[in-house]
């Protein structure tokens, strides 16, 4: 009898599933994404377009093909290693493979043994009447499945399948971040060092200037305020000077945070030495869906609410489970020897009225996706405009290199011929000072130019995903 009452439950389960589980075994597929426009042509102001296809991009290059520098590679290697959020990354990953685990799991049948109606196997003695003692003994075990014909258990494995893609993007999002910080941080050492220098040697120049003045002050050629402003000249590039190595060190210090070390000197080449593509091919707007781990990262996460939602009907339906208990005992003493005894059993649990907590949990789920969906576009549009940026900022930065490149060799010029003109009284004491503050200011321009076309390079690496390994 009751393996007939089973049937008939398991026929109209079936029944049901068949009648009402329609849309709950759905699989996500990317829904369309505006991608038209969404990389902008960097040498036209008036036009925008998406870049022709390259199946060898800037954005698939391995960072070692980018970055070539020896000691920068062998700084970026250490910061793969020992970058504490790079490690926390890679944690995050494991905590969500174990909750996959956990969500695959769920498919197997739950197994007890040694317990039923929630006692654990007993031994008692019951005495009646002045009889001899009876003694009592039962070990019981059971097992339970709950069948998901409605997708639930499913579309809750799906959605930590999804998260999981998504902590795994965030691990080389952050990946990405760390190499680009790296080279950043090294490229502005560079930089400075490279000021430094510019600096030291014009204070030296300057001293000269000075020491020439005070000579002409002796012979009574010149007034004690010219003396006094060569000096002031002279000890403000010894300022300079000052404020760039505190600069430095705190760039060092940044940097050996980086790579997961105490602060010390970081040993480096010269700007000069850097040799960076020069040429960029960024691929389809497309590609950045891929490419991207943030707006991949973002994807899952509009896949995770698309199952989230699935989650959330099925649970409109009945939750059904099967299963089975045995013992072994002598049934309150009456049966000797022990023997086994079994049962079969099936619940059918149908939600009916659940305060509305169903109507909204649906809701919410809806809700959600289009907030991600809304997000994931926005990833997109971001990833576009970062791109965009680099290249125009590397475009931009390339042309101001080279004009400052040309005003400093006029500069030059100019500071060796307006001193033969001050030695010749051709010229006042003003002149000299100015041609050579003029000077200094553009050799600075010209490293700072430098390093922000190296930076725009490392932005446009990080905004079109980051590369390969």
């Amino acid at each position: 009898m009751k393996h007939n009452k089973i049937l008939k439950v398991l026929n109209f389960v079936a029944f049901a599933a068949l009648l009402s589980s329609c849309g709950l075994y759905n699989k996500y597929e990317r829904p369309d994404v505006n991608v038209a426009g969404l990389i902008r042509d960097a040498h036209n102001d008036a036009d925008t377009l998406v870049a022709q296809a390259d199946t060898a991009n800037f954005g698939n290059l391995p960072w070692r093909e980018i970055f070539t520098d020896p000691q920068l590679q062998s700084l970026i290697e250490q910061g793969l290693q020992k970058n504490t959020d790079l490690l926390n990354a890679a944690l995050n990953v494991q905590i969500y493979e174990s909750m996959l685990k956990a969500a695959k799991l769920a498919f197997l049948p739950a197994v007890n043994i040694g317990q039923q109606n929630g006692q654990m196997a007993s031994t008692s003695k019951m005495f009646a009447d002045g009889a001899t003692a009876t003694n009592s003994y039962s070990f019981p075990a059971s097992a339970s499945w709950t069948l998901d014909l409605f997708g639930n258990i499913l579309s809750q494995k799906r959605s930590t399948q999804m998260t999981l893609l998504a902590m795994k993007d965030n691990q080389m999002a952050v990946r990405a971040s760390l190499i680009s910080g790296i080279a950043n941080s090294y490229y502005t050492l560079l930089m400075l060092d490279r000021q430094l220098a510019l600096t030291e040697e014009m204070g030296q120049m300057a001293k000269e200037t000075w020491e020439m003045m005070k000579l002409q002050y002796q012979l009574g050629r010149m007034r004690s305020t010219s003396v006094q402003s060569a000096e002031a000249q002279y000890l403000s590039t010894q300022t300079q000077a000052t404020e760039f190595r505190r600069q430095i060190r705190a760039a060092e210090n940044a940097l050996c945070v980086l790579i997961g070390q105490a602060g010390q000197q970081i040993p480096r080449s010269t700007l000069d030495a850097q040799h960076l593509p020069q040429q960029f091919a960024t691929g389809v707007g497309g590609q950045l869906l891929q490419n991207r781990p943030d707006v991949h990262a973002a994807e899952m996460k509009l896949a995770s609410c698309f199952h989230d939602v699935q989650t959330a009907r099925s649970q409109f339906y009945p939750n059904i489970s099967i299963g089975a208990s045995i013992s072994f005992g002598n049934q309150g003493g009456t049966v000797n020897p022990g023997k086994w005894f079994g049962n079969l059993f099936a619940n059918l649990t149908q939600p009916v009225f659940q305060r509305g907590a169903l109507i909204a949990k649906l809701k919410v789920s809806k809700i959600q996706y289009e907030q991600a969906f809304n997000t994931w576009q926005n990833a997109v549009l971001k990833a576009g405009t970062e791109v965009s940026n680099a290249l125009v900022n590397y475009n931009s930065y390339d042309a101001n290199s080279r004009v400052e490149e040309q005003r400093t060799a006029v500069l030059r010029q100019n500071v060796e011929d307006t001193k033969a003109l001050y030695k010749s009284s051709g010229a006042s004491y003003l002149e000299v000072l100015t041609a050579e503050t003029q000077l200094l200011a553009s050799q600075l321009s010209k490293a700072a130019d430098d390093f922000n076309k190296m930076q725009a390079v490392v932005s446009l690496y990080q905004a079109l995903g980051g590369g390969g390994k």
